[in-house]
């Protein structure tokens, strides 16, 4: 008899701006191809059955999701985004209220690839706590001594790893945990850190390393390049 694993909402925070971009354009709405980089980055999700609506979270007075054709989609739902990350993922946290699991991806990370994402909400089927895609660090890795440009030491590289997105986990312990940080004032640099802080330890799931995170104004370059690679006619 076949197992039905139970469908999962996911929350795109899209509420930053990204000014390391250098563009008077928040960069979730640069365009690779015919798409944004937010379209990219939903139109992944998506692509798995499992996902059955995403969250987007958006800043106050956000004028350019609505001229998206994603603002008319059936599985879209669009609330309002806080001045941090945490902020936005715990308004689109709030918004769920019929999906036991919830993955969390970046609004600018247009590249993943449908393997990973499989392996990623297969945790499901045994984990009570969850995990996130991640990649093994490949290069040499410098601490530079405090307040200066200069190297204190060489970090040992071994066991270090690059989070990546989606990050995926029981939408109870989430907000739970997200909202314990952020009363105590912690700092959460993703959602698994809200986890960490909490006590917990989500698994690492290895991903493709060219997930990115379109941050600098190189990596659109790079996005562009992956996804014309992917072989799909839309992203040309």
């Amino acid at each position: 008899m076949a197992v039905t694993f139970p469908g999962v909402c996911a929350v795109v925070p899209a509420a930053g701006f990204g000014r390391r971009m250098q563009t008077d354009c928040p960069k979730q709405y640069l365009s690779i191809g015919n798409k944004t980089i937010l379209e990219h980055s939903v139109d992944a999700l998506l692509a798995n059955a499992r996902v059955q609506r995403v969250i987007i979270a958006v800043s106050a007075g956000d004028e350019r999701f609505a001229q998206l054709p994603l603002a008319q989609h059936p599985q879209i739902t669009v609330v309002e985004g806080g001045a941090e990350r945490a902020d936005s993922v715990l308004a689109g946290l709030r918004a769920i209220d019929d999906a036991e699991w919830v993955l969390v991806h970046d609004a600018a990370r247009p590249c993943l690839h449908q393997d990973d994402l499989a392996r990623l909400l297969a945790l499901s089927e045994r984990s009570r706590v969850g995990g996130i895609l991640a990649a093994p660090v490949r290069d040499t890795m410098k601490r530079a001594e405090p307040g200066k440009v200069a190297i204190a030491h060489t970090v040992d590289r071994n066991d270090l790893w690059h989070a990546l997105t989606p990050q995926f986990f029981p939408r109870e312990l989430l907000l739970a945990c997200l909202t314990r940080a952020l009363n105590d004032g912690a700092s959460i640099t993703d959602e698994a850190s809200a986890l960490e802080y909490c006590g917990f330890h989500p698994e690492l799931i290895a991903g493709r390393a060219d997930n990115i995170k379109v941050t600098r104004p190189e990596d659109l370059a790079l996005a562009e390049f992956y996804l014309t690679r992917s072989g799909n006619p839309e992203n040309a």
